[in-house]
């Protein structure tokens, strides 16, 4: 059978605002993602399972994280808290396990972009304030700048419970590339 015969399905995603986003992303995931680590010339398979779930925006840790940044409550949309633990073939004895309260603040002037607050960042483990923006195929694309590195996440959905996660990790001033990874999370669907 030619490749030309194989019927293919691909899901598209409507264009979504960020609180379309994170409901679709609520749930228990399973990832695995491959990692390369340029500085130091090496590869990293990564397993874990991440959830998210949605918190109130009169939760106290939403309240403080919101007041930190000087946000006012009523801005925010959606907040989130992600929690994930993996295993790595790097360093088997490494815990790769963690929290992070996540609160969109979308711009009121400008559709689909914003601001994501985060207790604890990406590319470091500090709070960050990151700036969002959701492409028309539904595609949401964070940019951070940390004191000493800046992420950049891309997320997209191939369908409801399939989506792709890539990143990539840079010098500060955004000029190379020290990590680049590519993960496939699938939904756990409950029996």
């Amino acid at each position: 059978m030619s490749g030309s015969s194989v019927a293919k399905t691909i899901y598209c995603m409507k264009p979504m605002d960020i609180t379309q986003f994170v409901e679709l992303s609520i749930g228990r995931w399973r990832s695995q993602r491959s990692a390369h680590h340029l500085a130091f010339s090496h590869f990293e398979a990564v397993q874990s399972v991440i959830d998210i779930v949605t918190l109130s925006p009169d939760d106290s840790a939403v309240i403080d994280l919101c007041k930190s940044y000087k946000i006012d409550t009523t801005q925010i949309v959606s907040p989130f808290r992600m929690t994930w633990e993996g295993q790595s073939d790097w360093d088997e004895n490494a815990e790769i396990k963690g929290s992070s309260i996540l609160v969109p603040v979308p711009d009121p002037n400008v559709p689909n972009q914003g601001k994501l607050l985060r207790d604890q960042g990406y590319a470091e483990t500090v709070a960050a304030a990151g700036d969002y923006h959701i492409t028309e195929d539904g595609t949401f694309v964070l940019l951070t700048t940390y004191d000493r590195a800046a992420a950049e996440e891309k997320i997209w959905f191939a369908n409801p419970n399939l989506r792709f996660r890539v990143s990539l990790i840079k010098t500060s001033g955004g000029s190379g590339v020290v990590t680049a990874s590519f993960a496939s999370e699938i939904r756990s669907l409950s029996k």
